[in-house]
């Protein structure tokens, strides 16, 4: 399951029949559910076009800065096992494209061109976008995103906070000036320091 930047969820991957677990599961589910939390009651599941690798046990699926989704994996099996098994391991990725990436939503889409890097807990910051169609104020929002931890098919530290928006105010041709503040504390949001990465070598 992976939080999307609407507020819905989408159930990808996995089997229909069994258990999680080596060799116990059958009938992959190749067909993403995706789950809106805010739907009318009987209209709060909608089914997506099926892919065509079925992942199984040790699949996994993370959000992208772009929206999409990353779909890999696939190894029911103790060990690799890529060949005389009804469900070999799959090593592949694939890119899944939620109905909020149609190109019909583009001229509605918001395109970010600028926002601060470091976000204070409760003080202002600002986000400068741009988007070809006339923009209604109120339905815009600001959303951050934790980049989640993933394994055996749950991202584990998943979440995403609304922010309060201040103002909007348009300072050129379809470009947009938004005003919001950051995180009201460190129990919504953690802090976080990336750091940079190093090659190791283990003997």
């Amino acid at each position: 399951m992976v939080l999307l930047p609407t507020g819905d969820v989408i159930i990808v991957n996995g089997a229909g029949s069994g258990t999680a677990g080596f060799e116990m599961a059958r009938n992959p589910v190749t067909r993403p559910v995706i789950y809106h939390p805010c739907g009318a009651n009987g209209n709060r599941f909608s089914v997506m076009s099926a892919s065509r690798r079925p992942r199984m046990y040790h699949s996994t699926a993370v959000l992208l800065t772009d929206g999409r989704v990353l779909v890999g994996g696939s190894n029911p099996h103790m060990y690799y096992n890529f060949t005389g098994v009804e469900y070999p391991t799959d090593l592949s990725l694939e890119a899944f494209s939620p109905p909020y990436l149609a190109a019909e939503y583009d001229p509605i889409r918001p395109r970010v061109a600028y926002v601060d890097e470091v976000l204070r807990y409760r003080e202002t910051f600002t986000v400068t976008f741009e988007v070809p169609k006339f923009l209604k104020k109120g339905i815009v929002s600001v959303r951050i995103v934790l980049p989640s931890f993933n394994t055996h098919s749950l991202g584990m530290n998943q979440r995403m906070v609304v922010l309060k928006k201040l103002r909007i105010s348009c300072f050129d041709l379809n470009a947009y000036r938004m005003s919001a503040v950051g995180p009201s504390t460190r129990e919504i949001a953690p802090p976080g320091v990336p750091s940079s990465g190093m090659w190791v070598k283990v003997q």
